[in-house]
């Protein structure tokens, strides 16, 4: 059976409604960055996604191809995630999607070393005849956030964040939108194909003790 990091690592991907302290560890993503509104027809955003997914699936194909990646194993393609900011922002604010910067991310199996992403970039060049050096390899570690799943329309978030940043304050964390840590969001549902009230998607804000 694949390996599935939703159902293997549920405190990050399944965690409840109610919103919740958590340390985030060490990965590695693909990633791709941009600015813009993300839901502007064909936009830099829509783009990105296609660059992501075009890589992660060649990693994921591999198993059928003559390149083997040493320690594969197989496995399902992580969810799409996205950090989120704007600048002079403390946060985000969903009224100004014109100004977000983005970067977006599909968490990388660990078998995925930086040679190994080099040649899947080659790989996925090759077949698509597209440009993919937008694509990175992006280590991150996220360490402490508060979190919890927001379950409704992308555009109902903020009373959910407002939620997550009240709890936080209770147990005496602050927010800590500091250099590397951002607004964070993991898209669980196939917005293309699931109602707006369906949606689930797991928010995270950095925070530290105050």
């Amino acid at each position: 059976m694949a390996f599935d990091y939703k159902k293997e690592y549920k405190e990050f991907y399944l965690p409840p409604k109610a919103p919740g302290i958590v340390t985030v560890p060490a990965m590695n993503f693909l990633a791709v960055r941009g600015q813009g509104d993300p839901n502007e027809e064909n936009g830099a955003y829509k783009q990105a996604l296609e660059l992501l997914y075009a890589v992660a699936f060649t990693i994921k194909m591999s198993k059928q191809g003559q390149h083997r990646l040493e320690g594969y194993f197989d496995y399902v393609v992580p969810p799409l995630e996205g950090l989120w900011w704007q600048e002079g922002v403390h946060g985000v604010d969903y009224a100004r999607k014109e100004d977000f910067r983005w970067i977006s991310l599909i968490r990388l199996p660990e078998f995925v070393t930086e040679e190994a992403f080099d040649w899947a970039v080659r790989e996925a060049t090759e077949k698509k005849q597209r440009d993919f050096s937008k694509v990175e390899f992006f280590p991150w570690e996220e360490g402490l956030c508060v979190q919890c799943m927001h379950i409704g329309p992308y555009d109902d978030e903020p009373a959910t964040v407002a939620a997550m940043e009240a709890f936080a304050a209770e147990q005496g964390y602050g927010l800590d939108f500091s250099q590397g840590r951002f607004h964070h969001e993991i898209y669980l549902s196939d917005a293309r194909r699931t109602r707006p009230e369906k949606l689930k998607t797991v928010i995270r804000q950095p925070v530290k003790c105050v």
